[in-house]
């Protein structure tokens, strides 16, 4: 997998994470608070961890194909 494709599919997977996280409020109203309360850190948690990824492979993007669009992605 290239490096600009690894790129595209986490920025995809950021962008599913946090146009879903309203909806979880959603699912998990009939949770007890705390319940709720765990859900939606954990969710935070995750949106975290993968931006943080997507910024760490932006970082060590190599110099040569910085600024150029990202291969089409295959179908999932």
């Amino acid at each position: 997998m290239t490096h600009q494709l690894r790129i595209a599919r986490v920025e995809k997977t950021l962008r599913r994470f946090e146009e879903d996280f309203p909806l979880l409020t959603m699912r998990v109203k009939d949770l007890s608070p705390e319940r709720q309360a765990s859900a939606k850190q954990f969710a935070s948690a995750l949106i975290d961890q993968t931006r943080a990824e997507l910024q760490r492979l932006l970082e060590a993007q190599p110099e040569d194909t910085a600024g150029h669009e990202p291969p089409c992605e295959p179908a999932d």
